[in-house]
């Protein structure tokens, strides 16, 4: 049950709590740093859990429960925390990109629900290349938006305003993330809308 694939996948959940608080502080250079460094650390381990599950033939359902929600535990966990800390705000449209937040949080809950409705009719919904794109956007968004915190004076300037390199990709990369949300999280919807008759 506890094979190297599963502990790596825990390690992730149990992780969760050093990375929010790492990110508690958003005038903690070093934290953020650190916290930069361990969501390295948690994205190389969910790529290697799930490696290491299919070449050594230890994919086991514990593994495929558990995986899902470390990764969302994990995004939301970042998410939350950067929203309050004011990571999710930019120079032109303030509080705006909150909106792309929400939008990814709103569907990581959603197409939960709607893979737990349909693994009960026994229907299965595979991973779509999109969705993959919408998750390696997602990843960076959310490590560049962490490396800001770290590295406030890496800067450039245009429109006579001083831009945070990390910061600017980081936003334009989720709303990125939250425009293929919007599109993967409709064609699971439609899949599941033809089981509930």
């Amino acid at each position: 049950m506890l094979t190297l694939p599963n502990l790596l996948t825990l390690s992730r959940i149990l992780a969760v709590p050093f990375l929010a608080f790492l990110l508690w502080w958003p005038e903690w250079q070093l934290g953020y740093l650190l916290a930069y460094g361990l969501y390295c650390l948690m994205g190389i381990t969910d790529y290697f859990d799930g490696y290491l599950a299919r070449s050594s033939g230890a994919v086991s359902k514990l593994g495929i429960f558990l995986d899902p929600i470390a990764d969302k535990i994990m995004v939301a966990a970042v998410i939350l925390v950067l929203t309050a800390q004011g990571w999710l705000r930019g120079p032109l449209v303030g509080d705006f990109h909150v909106i792309a937040g929400l939008i990814i949080l709103m569907r990581e809950i959603a197409v939960s629900g709607l893979r737990e409705f349909l693994g009960g009719i026994q229907v299965s919904v595979p991973v779509s290349r999109l969705a993959k794109w919408k998750t390696t956007l997602q990843m960076v968004a959310l490590g560049s938006l962490i490396l800001a915190g770290g590295l406030p004076n890496w800067n450039f300037e245009a429109l006579d305003r001083v831009f945070n390199i990390p910061h600017t990709v980081g936003i334009w990369t989720l709303w990125g993330a939250a425009i293929l949300t919007l599109i993967t999280g409709w064609d699971y919807l439609r899949v599941g809308i033809k089981h509930m008759d």
